[in-house]
């Protein structure tokens, strides 16, 4: 069985995004991160906390921990279709192999073509290919 497509399931039948699911090492705790248009409030957490459970002792899955939250101004980004929906944000973007020496990028999003991530810098435009994204997250403006 497949804990995240189980995670997703819950979580968008109940008209939720799964943004994150994050395990421990031997996944005695399980994090969950959620998000909806309107903003994640408390009762959201354990609506999807307490469903989450239930499926988890019908599944047997073992975990000793969940939390469930959401994903905080500083949203990571893993879908193709979050880079284009937070388009016109700031992003901070490390890549798995440096393009010209250089691994972290920062800008606004300028959208997604052709498979590749394009990030406004002082520089000017830049392709990132989505494959070789390591990690991204929003920068929260303050």
């Amino acid at each position: 069985m497949n804990l995240e497509g189980l995670v997703e399931q819950v979580v968008s039948g109940l008209g939720f995004e799964l943004v994150d699911l994050e395990m421990s090492p031997k996944g005695r705790l399980l994090r969950v991160f959620i998000d909806i248009e309107r903003g994640v409030t408390v009762d959201d957490c354990a609506t999807v906390s307490n469903q989450l459970t239930r499926v988890f002792e019908v599944e047997n899955v073992d975990y000793d921990r969940l939390e469930v939250s959401s994903p905080g101004l500083d949203r990571p980004l893993k879908k193709l279709a979050d880079f284009e929906r937070f388009a016109g944000q700031e992003a901070q973007v490390r890549l798995q192999m440096p393009i010209g020496n250089q691994r972290n990028f920062i800008g606004v999003l300028a959208g997604v073509k052709d498979g590749a991530v394009i990030l406004q810098t002082e520089k000017g435009e830049t392709a990132l290919a989505f494959d070789e994204i390591e990690k991204a997250r929003l920068v929260p403006k303050f």
